[in-house]
C-alpha cells in the first residue's frame, strides 16, 4: 500500500526525532551554560597553557607562539581594572576600548558579562550546585543593606582612583580570580610538572589573597551568587548599563503568581510582585524559561502591553543609602590619602626592584591591578608578589627576586600579558636595554675582596648572558721592600661596569645558589640587585636602545674632552685622567 503523500516519510520522522533531542538539549542546557562552559575553558587554557613559561628555551618567541588568544583578555575584558587604572594614573590605559565595548554590549544584555562570560561566576554557580545547595539552612531569605554593599564599594573605588591609589585590583571580578588561581593552583601545577623545589616560599600576603577567594566561594552559603549580587564592585558598574537598556524584562497580567522565577533567579532580580530589579537582571531567561504560563518576556523597553506590575531600579526592599554611599566614599578617600601619604615617604626606598619595562614607580603603583599575571607568565619565578613588608600600597605587586632566579635574556612575558601597562610590552632588543637596576658588589662579603678565595661566578653568568657588565681588579697584592707587587699574590675582585649593567640579577642568583645555598660560605649574596635614582630606567615611553646609545655618546664625548685637556698641558687630578 503506497503511503499518502502527506504522511511522514522515514526520513521526517528521524528529522524531527533529532529536533526534538536538539530542543530538549536545549531545554536541559540553555545557551548561558553552553557559553559559561566555553569561557572558563577558553580562562583555564590562557592560565595553564599561555602564561605556562617553559617549555623552550626562547620564552619569548614560545608565549608567542601558543598567544593564539591574548592571555591577559579576560583582564582586559574587566572595566573596572582598566577605568579605576586610568583615573589613578591620570593616563591612557590600553585596554579601555575594550571596557567600553563590554559596557555597550550590557546596554543590549545587562550585566551580561557577569550571567555569560565571568569564568568566577561560572565558578561560584560549579560550587553552589556542588555544595551551597547543601545548606539551605544558611540562606538570607530577606534583602537588606548588604544588598547595595557592591554600590558602595564602587563608590569607594572610584574616590579612592581619583585620589590616585588603586583598589580595584583587591575586589574587581578578574584579578581576584587570576590572583586566587595564582596562589592556589599555581604551585600546584609547577610543582607537578616541573618539581617542587621550583615552588617558591609563601608569606601573609598569599594568604590574605586566599583567604579573601575562599571568601568568596563560602558566601555561596548564603545565597546563589552572593557575591556577584552583593559585593562585586564590577557587577555594580556593568548594573549602571542597564540604566540605558533598551530592552526589558516584563511580566504580563497573566502572572499565576507561582513564584518559580523568584526560585530560579540567581542574582534575586525578581521582586516579591515578580517585577524586575532592573539593575541586578542579567537576561539570563531563566525565569522565562521556568514560567508555566509564559508570562515573562524581554521586549523593547516601553513596548505596549499589560503588565502585572511596573519594574523598578532595585525593587523592594532596603533601599540605595546615601548615608551608605557618603561613606563609602569619604572611607575610601581617606583610606587612599592616608596609602597616598605612607608611599610619597617611602619614594625614595631602593628595596623593590620592579619587572623590566615598569613605568615610574608612582604611576606603576596606580597602574598595577594586582592581578599577578606577569608573575604566573614569569620564568624560574624572578618576579614575586610583594607583602606587607613593603606597606599596602605595594601589596602583591610584583618584585624582582633575584636570590631566586635572574631574569632571562630571551623573556619578554611580564609585559606581554600586563593588561594595563604597567610594565611596557617591549621587544626583545628594548628589554635586553631595559634597566632594572644596578648589581652591587658587597667588598666584606665578597669572597675575592676578603682574601678568602677565588670567585668568578658573577663575571661568568654575565658574560654567558651576553652583557659583559663585569671586569675584575687585582686585590690584596703583596708588595717586596721596594714596593713591587709580588707574583701570583692577591686575588681578581669582579667589578661592576655601571653603563653596561642592566640589573638582570643573574650574577646575584648564581653568587646566592653557590656560595649561600651550596657551599655555605656566605650568609647572603656578595653581589645583589639596587634599584632607586641612576640605577634604573623608568620610563612611560621612549625607547631603552636610544637612551644607551645616548648615553654612550655622552660619555664618548666627555672621554674626549678628557683627553683633549691632558694634551694641552691643563693640569687634571689623577682619577680624572
Amino acid at each position: 500500500m503506497r503511503p499518502r503523500p502527506d504522511s511522514p516519510t522515514p526520513l521526517d520522522r528521524a528529522a524531527g526525532a533529532r529536533r526534538g533531542r536538539i530542543a530538549h538539549l536545549r531545554r536541559r542546557i540553555p545557551l548561558r551554560r553552553v557559553v559559561q562552559a566555553l569561557s572558563l575553558l577558553v580562562f583555564l587554557y590562557l592560565f595553564f597553557h599561555v602564561c605556562w613559561p617553559y617549555g623552550s628555551e626562547h620564552h619569548a618567541d614560545a608565549m608567542r607562539a601558543r598567544e593564539r588568544i591574548e592571555a591577559e583578555s579576560f583582564l582586559a575584558l574587566d572595566p573596572l581594572v582598566s577605568i579605576a587604572a586610568a583615573l589613578a594614573a591620570r593616563a591612557w590605559v590600553w585596554s579601555l576600548p575594550w571596557a567600553a565595548a563590554l559596557i555597550a554590549v550590557c546596554l543590549v544584555i545587562p550585566r551580561g558579562f557577569c550571567s555569560y562570560v565571568c569564568p568566577l561566576g561560572t565558578c561560584i554557580d560549579i560550587v553552589d550546585r556542588a555544595v551551597g545547595r547543601r545548606f539551605e539552612r544558611f540562606r538570607v531569605r530577606r534583602r537588606g543593606w548588604w544588598v547595595h554593599l557592591k554600590h558602595y564599594l564602587l563608590a569607594g573605588i572610584g574616590a579612592a582612583a581619583l585620589c590616585g591609589v588603586m583598589f580595584s585590583g583587591y575586589l574587581a571580578a578578574m584579578p581576584v580570580l587570576t590572583r586566587g588561581m595564582l596562589y592556589i593552583a599555581g604551585p600546584i601545577e609547577l610543582g607537578l610538572r616541573r618539581g617542587w623545589y621550583l615552588v617558591p616560599p609563601m608569606h601573609a600576603g598569599h594568604f590574605v589573597s586566599m583567604g579573601l577567594f575562599a571568601l568568596v566561594f563560602a558566601l555561596t552559603l548564603l545565597g546563589p551568587r552572593f557575591w556577584c549580587r552583593c559585593v562585586c564592585p564590577t557587577g555594580a558598574l556593568l548594573s549602571l548599563a542597564a540604566l540605558l537598556r533598551p530592552a526589558e524584562r516584563r511580566v504580563k497580567a497573566s502572572c499565576s503568581a507561582c513564584g518559580k522565577c523568584r526560585a530560579t533567579c540567581a542574582f534575586d532580580a525578581v521582586g516579591a510582585d515578580f517585577a524586575t530589579r532592573t539593575l541586578e537582571c542579567t537576561f539570563c531567561r531563566t525565569c522565562a524559561a521556568a514560567c508555566p504560563s509564559s508570562a515573562i518576556e524581554f521586549a523593547r523597553r516601553g513596548a505596549a502591553g499589560p503588565l502585572g506590575a511596573p519594574n523598578s531600579a532595585f525593587g523592594e526592599g532596603a533601599a540605595l543609602s546615601r548615608r551608605g554611599f557618603a561613606a563609602g566614599v569619604l572611607g575610601a578617600g581617606a583610606a587612599a590619602l592616608g596609602i597616598r601619604g605612607q608611599a610619597a615617604a617611602a619614594d625614595g626606598d631602593p628595596a623593590i626592584v620592579r619587572p623590566p619595562g615598569s613605568v615610574p614607580e608612582r604611576e606603576f603603583r596606580r597602574l598595577c591591578v594586582r592581578c599577578g599575571a606577569c608573575v604566573k607568565a614569569c620564568p624560574f619565578n624572578i618576579l614575586q608578589p610583594a607583602g606587607f613588608e613593603h606597606g599596602l600600597e605595594n601589596l602583591w605587586t610584583p618584585r624582582v627576586d633575584a636570590d631566586w632566579s635572574g631574569c632571562d635574556v630571551t623573556c619578554t612575558n611580564c609585559g606581554q600579558v600586563c593588561p594595563t601597562g604597567a610594565i611596557r610590552a617591549l621587544p626583545l632588543e628594548e628589554k635586553r636595554a631595559a634597566r632594572m637596576g644596578l648589581a652591587i658588589v658587597d667588598a666584606r662579603a665578597c669572597l675575592p675582596y676578603a682574601g678568602r678565595e677565588e670567585c668568578r661566578l658573577c663575571e661568568n653568568e654575565c658574560t654567558a648572558a651576553g652583557y659583559r657588565a663585569i671586569e675584575f681588579l687585582r686585590v690584596g697584592v703583596a708588595v717586596d721592600e721596594r714596593g713591587a707587587a709580588v707574583p701570583g699574590t692577591g686575588f681578581a675582585a669582579p667589578v661592576v661596569l655601571a653603563e653596561k649593567c642592566v640589573g638582570c640579577g643573574l650574577c646575584q642568583t648564581r653568587c646566592f645558589n653557590i656560595n649561600v645555598a651550596g657551599k655555605k660560605l656566605l650568609a647572603e649574596s656578595a653581589i645583589r640587585i639596587a634599584a632607586g635614582p641612576g640605577r634604573e630606567d623608568r620610563m612611560r615611553s621612549g625607547s631603552y636602545r636610544a637612551l644607551r646609545e645616548a648615553e654612550q655618546a655622552a660619555r664618548e664625548k666627555e672621554r674626549r674632552a678628557r683627553e683633549a685637556a691632558a694634551g694641552s698641558g691643563e693640569y687634571l687630578p689623577d682619577f680624572l685622567k
